[in-house]
């Protein structure tokens, strides 16, 4: 693009700014503008609360106001000394009036949206709702899973205001799909995500998908049986994708046995997810495991309706509708062939991110894609820059929570970094096979400077084979998959074409990732490290002399080289994950660490280590010692198996049988009372099980609860603090611990069981008398844990309680071992969930 200014005026030099010469140029003013809208979504996204309506009312109109101001002292003739300081000032009034009214619309869109809010006394009631499916549902092992349009609901035959938009699961059942009318009874609750230090903000990702409920639907014998009510005309969109999917995982998911009958096959499926990802864009059909392998090889961004599958697509179908426009004198007479495919081209590519789910990067795309086509259609030819920021502040206006996301600073960096460095934004450009090689080289290459150090600062990982990988990927998948498997949308065949050209590819993907250093995970480093990296990455992809780019290398040391402070040698810190209904908790020393239990398995794809503990390790820079589960319980050895992958040189040690399927992952030595060990002046004391504890009664053989092991660590020193982990243990356990005289005593205690009423013995809280203990329990999980009454013995003796569900992520130190300090209570957002108080 050259260079030409927006405003396309006289240049100042020719009007002397005479009070008779023509209006000056104002090429400030849009982005002035622009950058205030940013900044000003940017600055509410930062609110702990909300205000009122009414002061987001004034902000809105303060801004507006101080806009129009700025706009008419700008046109002022520049002859007087106030018109001039006017016309100077109007650039900063400009961006200060953008600010002041994106922050005000933004705040009362989102007081609005939260008014919808489901009330706290409808959690948990059994609601009867009449609604419609909006979005196809995702199927897994467990059930059906769907987004359904509320269009009526009662609570015992009263009818209630429910959020129109929420998400239910049907476990066990499934139904038809998009479009349906239902009437079903369900339980709902507030959207409450997990909380961990650099972990996902699940309830920021509702708020941006509108849903505001999730639940399950009740389908027992007492429950009013679930009822199709009628198949509907709405969301004819959602119902195409559905059967474009359902057919594509049909045709490509199933093979023959030996006799003929149709079965499953594992490759087959992962296979077609892919290629229902790329149709549809179904993220979900895409199997964990190779989503892991995307990821390390830094290609995950083309494995779903990405913003390159959309230009990609509306360049092509702007190339035939130019074609076929030029058959016809008449329509290109009426309509130039070039508007007439820029326009259709645009259309196109909506209807296609429209039919992939309109995801956020989708979005992004189109409306790029949009503002370019209108520049175009208009004549202007703005600079670089303006058409970047006019993007970047429209996906803004229309989605100010979009700047919390990821996706959004990664696409408009590369798409910055590109533009800045595009030969063609200069007004040059190679036509050869081989400079078009080049530059699709280059501008790889620029891409994996840039952004680099932006996924550092976001993801804490780098793709070290990224580079390879995305050279073969890119062309590959955008030239030659996708097109397949778009195609086979109007000729089935072409799904299975897709298929097979995907298996070399996902084969040389996965020897890649199997490389030594595939990807690398650094420590999760301070904001101001990660900002500095970034523009050292940008720096170096810029087109400047090399001395000039050597300056970015001190730029990205911080990020490389940082390390997360450690406890003082004697001194331990103790950190409970934040892991749904479950234990998990990592202990660290000045030089050693310890996981305590590995929390649940949610699903056949997801468990606690992989969606937590893995990436919080990984943040924090951990290498674990000892992995020690305490009993086999799902919800304690469920996310072992990740943890144990991604840390190779844990020990592995606990209350697990011989014939535990983790037993072939790794050894397991069995915890016992006696055992103790010290790591950097802190000691590690195992006080149960007893050898022979795990020997059956009556031939019977004990409760894993019963077997759970119990440990105490205590830092060094007189004052030195105390924490107890004691597992699943219950009542009995409780008081052979007692008989035996074991040493109890600790500040901090890891409530057991959850805060079961088969646990917390008055006697066993007398002899641990703890300043504070911790609950990890799922929020509303359907055991009651925390029970009530286990609450009031706590209470009862001045102890504070600190649950997993109202804190998130706990973190206690020896060094100040009356204190606790909460996740949730860390960058605190409006959108993030808060519990009632209790009242019991």
């Amino acid at each position: 693009m050259s260079a030409i200014s927006a405003s396309n005026a006289t240049p100042l030099s020719a009007t002397g700014w005479g009070v008779e010469g023509p209006l000056p140029p104002r090429p400030w003013l849009l982005p002035a503008v622009l950058l205030g809208v940013v900044a000003g979504a940017a600055l509410q996204l930062q609110q702990p609360m909300l205000w009122s309506a009414a002061a987001y009312g004034w902000l809105l109109g303060a801004g507006l106001l101080l806009g129009g101001g700025a706009e008419a002292a700008a046109r002022r003739r520049p002859g007087l000394r106030w018109a001039r300081s006017a016309i100077a000032m109007a650039p900063w009034l400009m961006l200060l009036a953008g600010a002041l009214a994106m922050a005000g619309g933004t705040g009362l869109r989102a007081v609005a949206y939260q008014a919808q809010a489901l009330p706290a006394a409808l959690e948990g009631k059994d609601l009867r709702i009449t609604g419609v499916v909006a979005a196809m549902p995702q199927i897994n092992e467990a059930g059906t899973r769907w987004r359904m349009v509320v269009e009526g609901a009662t609570l015992q035959g009263a009818p209630v205001s429910l959020p129109p938009l929420v998400d239910v699961a049907w476990y066990g059942g499934a139904f038809g799909g998009a479009g349906e009318r239902w009437q079903i009874t369900v339980r709902l609750k507030a959207p409450h995500g997990l909380r961990n230090p650099h972990g996902f903000d699940y309830e920021l990702w509702m708020w941006e998908q509108g849903l505001q409920a999730t639940g399950y639907v009740r389908a027992g014998p007492k429950d009013e049986p679930p009822v199709r009510v009628a198949a509907t005309w709405q969301y004819p969109v959602e119902q195409l994708r559905q059967r474009v999917r359902d057919a594509i995982l049909e045709r490509l998911v199933f093979g023959q046995d030996g006799s003929g009958n149709d079965i499953a096959d594992p490759t087959r499926t992962r296979t077609a997810g892919v290629v229902a990802a790329l149709v549809t864009g179904d993220q979900r059909a895409i199997d964990r495991a190779d989503w892991d392998v995307f990821r390390a090889t830094g290609v995950a961004h083309l494995m779903s309706i990405s913003g390159l599958h959309i230009t990609l697509f509306a360049w092509l179908a702007a190339l035939v509708v130019r074609a076929l426009w030029r058959r016809s004198p008449r329509l290109s007479l009426a309509v130039p062939a070039q508007s007439a495919a820029l326009v259709s081209g645009v259309l196109l590519a909506t209807a296609y991110a429209l039919f992939s789910g309109w995801g956020v990067p989708a979005q992004r795309t189109v409306i790029m894609l949009a503002i370019v086509g209108l520049l175009q259609l208009s004549g202007r030819r703005w600079p670089w820059p303006q058409v970047w920021l006019l993007a970047c502040g429209a996906v803004v206006v229309l989605d100010p929570w979009a700047l919390a996301q990821a996706g959004f600073w990664l696409s408009f960096v590369a798409v910055g970094v590109l533009f800045a460095t595009n030969p063609i934004a200069t007004g040059s450009s190679s036509t050869s096979a081989t400079g078009h090689f080049y530059a699709l080289v280059r501008e790889q290459w620029v891409v994996t400077l840039a952004l680099t150090p932006l996924g550092l600062l976001l993801f804490g990982q780098v793709s070290l084979v990224g580079f390879v990988a995305n050279l073969v990927a890119i062309p590959w998948v955008t030239l030659v998959v996708t097109p397949l498997a778009l195609g086979g949308v109007l000729w089935a065949p072409l799904w299975s074409a897709a298929a097979l050209s995907l298996q070399p590819f996902t084969a040389l993907l996965q020897w890649l990732a199997q490389w030594p250093w595939a990807a690398v995970f650094l420590p999760a480093a301070p904001l101001w490290a990660g900002v500095a990296a970034v523009a050292g990455g940008a720096l170096l992809a810029m087109r400047l002399p090399w001395r000039l780019r050597l300056l970015a290398l001190p730029l990205l040391l911080p990020v490389l080289w940082w390390q997360p402070e450690r406890p003082a040698a004697g001194q331990l810190e103790l950190l409970a994950a934040d892991i749904g209904q479950g234990n998990a908790v990592l202990v660290r020393t000045a030089t050693h660490t310890l996981l305590y239990d590995a929390g649940p398995r949610f699903s056949r794809e997801s468990d606690a280590g992989h969606r937590v503990l893995v990436p919080l390790l990984r943040a924090l820079g951990e290498q674990v010692d000892v992995l020690m589960l305490s009993h086999r319980d799902a919800d304690h050895t469920g996310g072992a198996a990740a943890v144990l992958a991604q840390q190779p040189r844990a020990e592995l040690t606990g209350s697990i049988e011989a014939e535990h399927a983790l037993q072939r992952l790794r050894p397991s030595r069995p915890c016992l009372a006696g055992q103790r060990w010290e790591w950097d002046g802190v000691a590690f004391e195992v006080l149960h099980p007893l050898p022979g504890d795990d020997a059956p009664v009556a031939a019977k053989a004990p409760r894993p609860n019963a077997l759970s092991c119990v440990l105490r660590i205590t830092a060094a020193g007189p004052e030195g603090g105390t924490a107890l982990l004691v597992g699943d243990i219950e009542a009995p356990q409780e008081q052979a611990l007692l008989a035996r005289s074991a040493p109890l005593r600790a500040d901090l205690l890891l409530v057991p069981h959850h805060g079961s009423k088969t646990s917390s013995s008055a006697a066993f809280l007398e002899a641990v008398q703890p300043r504070t203990a911790l609950v990890q329990a799922g929020y509303r999980n359907r055991f009651g844990h925390p029970a009530p009454d286990v609450l009031q013995r706590y209470r009862a003796r001045q102890i504070a309680v600190v649950e997993s569900s109202r804190c998130g992520a706990a973190r206690w130190s020896s060094s100040q071992p009356g204190q606790v300090a909460c996740e949730r209570d860390t960058g605190e957002r409006y959108w993030q969930h808060r519990m009632v108080p209790r009242d019991d």
